[in-house]
């Protein structure tokens, strides 16, 4: 399961300028997500980019996604209330 904010931060990472499969550090992430934050207009933006791709090229957005999540969960772990479907679990 994935946290909300690790959603939130695999969301902003996806639609960042990274590339998929890269390894970058915990501080050139952490800059990439509040880029693409500002660049999209807020976390809301972000997940808006992401349904489009989604929705656009699905081949290319679902590994790039897993890539993103892997890279958050390896550099953030996974801390607090839980997403699930839509219901938030402590």
């Amino acid at each position: 399961m994935t946290t909300m904010l690790a959603a939130a931060r695999a969301e902003a990472l996806f639609t960042s300028h990274l590339s998929t499969g890269s390894h970058p550090s915990g501080d050139i992430v952490a800059e990439a997500i509040r880029d693409a934050v500002r660049a999209h207009g807020g976390v809301r933006g972000c997940a808006a980019d992401v349904a489009f791709e989604y929705g656009d090229h699905p081949e290319m957005a679902a590994p790039r996604m897993r890539w993103a999540l892997d890279l958050v969960h390896t550099l953030y772990g996974d801390r607090g209330p839980r997403c699930v479907g839509w219901a938030l679990v402590a």
